[in-house]
């Protein structure tokens, strides 16, 4: 197909896929004549994929980058494919580290029991997140930190079952599927609060129905 054909295929503008291929997040299409290529499966597929991580999954083309070059590179070890995903998302956010609530974090993590190793980014950051709510709002303090982890390793469980036995399928599941599972995590959470301040609202209801008789 045609490159204007690639864009009607994939609802993509023909701007944008020039783009792509200039910043070679697009492979080249298959030359034909001097100024025509051949776009085919792997070029939908790959397009649909950049327009998930941005439009989905809220990445940037910095981080999208990175995927694909994840995605393209050699088979890595299996144990090691959930780290390769991280890396490649993981964005330069902007946060004040505390030596403090690093501290923290690292002794809850120690604590859970989750093997992490030393000097990993999540930590300081995980650090800053919670010094950002304590700040700022009441959570529940650690009692709500407990639940939230909790509720965590059953997600990294599933996760870690999604993965298949080809390595490269697995980079990619391991990879595309943490980017928009996490914005399906995020609505079902927002879901799941409505559904639990009904349920809550309705029985502090029954509760006054019973007091009035």
């Amino acid at each position: 197909m045609k490159l204007s054909e690639l864009s009607t295929e994939t609802g993509v503008s023909t701007a944008s896929l020039k783009y792509y291929l200039r910043e070679s997040l697009l492979a080249p299409g298959e030359p034909v004549t001097r100024t025509q290529s051949e776009y085919g499966p792997a070029h939908v597929e790959r397009v649909r994929l950049i327009r998930a991580l941005v439009d989905s999954g809220g990445l940037s083309l910095a981080q999208v980058r990175r995927v694909i070059d994840a995605l393209d590179s050699p088979t890595v070890p299996r144990h090691e494919l959930l780290g390769v995903a991280q890396e490649a998302l993981m964005e330069a956010e902007k946060f004040d580290e505390d030596a403090e609530w690093t501290a923290l974090a690292t002794a809850f993590v120690e604590q859970r029991g989750w093997r992490i190793e030393d000097g990993d980014v999540l930590l300081p950051q995980l650090g800053a997140q919670l010094k950002a709510l304590a700040d700022t709002c009441d959570v529940g303090g650690r009692e709500t930190l407990d639940r939230w982890a909790d509720a965590a390793e059953i997600v990294a469980a599933s996760d870690l079952d999604t993965l298949t036995g080809d390595d490269a399928q697995a980079l990619r599941t391991a990879i595309v599927g943490t980017v928009l599972s996490d914005k399906v995590l995020q609505t079902l959470r927002r879901l799941a609060q409505q559904n639990r301040t009904a349920q809550l609202y309705e029985a502090a209801r029954g509760s006054d129905g019973d007091s009035d008789q």
